[in-house]
């Protein structure tokens, strides 16, 4: 399937949370109804305890995971036709080229498996070799290859024999000369000479091949056949039958099947550049995941591959978003985030406002565009601007937010207090989970300068859930350092209620950073409480910002 059928992605940021996800599916549920392309919330990660209670509550199916957008061969239109068998003739094999305007065919058994590759120089390269009057046998031809190659039609025999021994001999004008050079088993092209039929026959040949459509005789028929020799006639003269029957060998003789080089379904776009870019062929076979041939890849259509699109919700920065989004085409970023460093060939629609969530600038978006929200639509909304906001008590909260999800509880009839304490505590619970699990529920890298660093948050509404989640991730931070390829790493553990965040931290500059960013000249060991810090978008990351920049 090439890239052009591809729907649009609409996708979130990795270790996405509520808003993330939610602002992806009904934006993408918008732009359907709105757009004449097609358009396809995925996720660039797993989903967290509490945007999974979200969509459950509200009956909205979770997004296909996405973790990686780098094209890949699958993306590209590569040309898809039928492989051949093994037994097909070199001149069978050659019409089809012509026909189908390639210089090399696919092989394939009968299960679909690629067994060579049989190219236009391998063909040539076979025709050359005028010499060897074995190959028929060598080979194992079969007759009807003979039959198809010379169009001709079986007067003797058995259409489905083979050739087993025997060289190809051009009858000579004298049978005296005959019993001199040819010998039993051999394949004879002779015209309409009958003493030189007669002879070949009593020679022993295997097969007899009379051209330019000369009348074979009754008795020419009745001694072959007691004497097992076939006959085929054909409409050629004995020159053009003797350049035509080595066409009659199978591509299985002259096939390449050592170090052929093919490239799976999955196999990346710049795996396979490197490889075009130390070979001269021009044709790759493409195998399905189960290492079935199902087309030809070429220098062209790689080159031709339009490149996969994409919108962006709840994010901007290069860092938290999915693999491959360097190499895609940015259409829209929808985002409430401080602007990164977005980077695009063309111009795009941009729409970033100062509000508390993504969820938010969606709903106005439907508005604005007169497209009525339905309440599962609405519920997930509501639901991400409670996440992101904690239930209003953020700083990052606006009156516009607030605004913003009365209406949507109205339209999913949802009471807003009840609902965001049922889902702030399925959010919160540990219990069965790894480390790197509770960790990355809302994980994301930042880059300041040359150094990256990631900042987790975790809310929780009891202070037991936190202590909890504190002891199982402080023997995890010096490994989550190596993993996520960062140089400090801080996990935000947010007492809702109390209005305060537990600061787990490691690495080589956080006690600096944290004691500049939040005076906070007494930061000891691997955790410091910071009174009324609960949100990382307006009152944590700006002020590392700050304190990584006079680093």
């Amino acid at each position: 399937m090439g890239e052009s059928k591809h729907a649009v992605v609409v996708i979130g940021h990795r270790n996405p949370d509520t808003d993330s996800i939610c602002s992806a599916i009904a934006y993408a549920a918008l732009k359907n109804q709105t757009s004449e392309l097609q358009y396809e919330a995925r996720r660039a990660g797993e989903l967290n305890a509490e945007t999974t209670f979200v969509l459950k509550h509200f009956g909205v199916e979770p997004p296909r995971l996405c973790l990686d957008v780098n094209p890949k061969v699958r993306d590209v239109d590569y040309r898809k036709f039928d492989g051949i068998p093994g037994s097909t003739s070199l001149r069978r094999a050659w019409t089809i080229m012509r026909s189908q305007e390639i210089d090399t065919l696919p092989v394939i058994d009968d299960e679909g498996k690629l067994l060579g590759l049989v190219a236009v120089k391998d063909i040539a390269t076979s025709n050359m070799d005028i010499f060897d009057t074995e190959v028929l046998a060598k080979s194992h031809t079969s007759y009807r290859n003979i039959l198809e190659t010379l169009e001709g039609t079986m007067e003797v025999g058995d259409p489905d024999a083979f050739v087993e021994h025997g060289r190809v001999f051009i009858g000579a004008a004298s049978p005296d000369i005959m019993e001199e050079t040819v010998q039993a088993g051999d394949i004879v092209l002779l015209s309409n000479r009958y003493e030189s039929q007669l002879c070949a026959i009593e020679i022993g040949v295997s097969l007899l091949i009379v051209c330019q459509g000369a009348h074979i005789t009754k008795t020419i028929r009745r001694l072959a056949s007691e004497r097992n020799v076939a006959i085929i006639r054909v409409p050629f003269d004995t020159y053009a039958a003797a350049k035509l029957i080595c066409q009659s060998t199978p591509v299985s003789y002259i096939m390449t099947t050592q170090n052929l080089l093919k490239f799976s379904l999955y196999t990346q776009i710049a795996e396979v550049l490197k490889v075009m870019g130390k070979v001269r062929h021009r044709y790759f076979p493409v195998l399905d995941e189960n290492g079935k041939y199902c087309g030809m890849l070429s220098r062209r259509n790689v080159i031709n591959m339009p490149k996969r699109q994409m919108i962006l919700v709840d994010h901007n920065e290069q860092t938290q978003a999915v693999e491959g989004t360097s190499d895609a085409e940015i259409l829209e970023i929808i985002d409430h985030h401080r602007i990164g460093r977005p980077e695009t060939r063309n111009p795009i629609f941009f729409r970033n406002q100062p509000v508390g969530c993504t969820a938010t600038i969606i709903t106005q978006m439907y508005l604005e565009a007169g497209v009525e929200i339905p309440a599962p639509i609405a519920g997930i909304l509501l639901s991400a601007i409670l996440s992101d906001t904690l239930a209003f008590r953020s700083p990052t909260c606006t009156p516009t937010d607030q605004k913003t999800a009365q209406m949507l509880a109205r339209i999913s009839q949802v009471d807003m207090e009840q609902f965001a304490s049922e889902m702030f505590e399925a959010g919160e619970h540990i219990s069965g989970k790894t480390p790197e699990e509770v960790l990355i529920q809302d994980f994301k890298v930042f880059l300041c300068g040359d150094t990256r660093f990631g900042v987790a948050q975790l809310y929780f509404m009891t202070e037991n859930n936190l202590k909890a989640a504190q002891e199982l991730l402080k023997p995890y931070l010096s490994e989550a350092i190596s993993k996520q390829k960062i140089e400090d790493l801080y996990v935000m553990l947010t007492n809702v209620p109390q209005n305060a965040s537990t600061v787990m931290h490691t690495g080589y500059n956080t006690v600096q950073i944290l004691s500049d960013a939040f005076d906070a000249a007494a930061v000891k060991g691997n955790a410091v409480v910071l009174p009324g810090v609960i949100s990382r978008k307006k009152q944590f990351l700006p002020a590392l910002m700050a304190a990584y920049q006079q680093l």
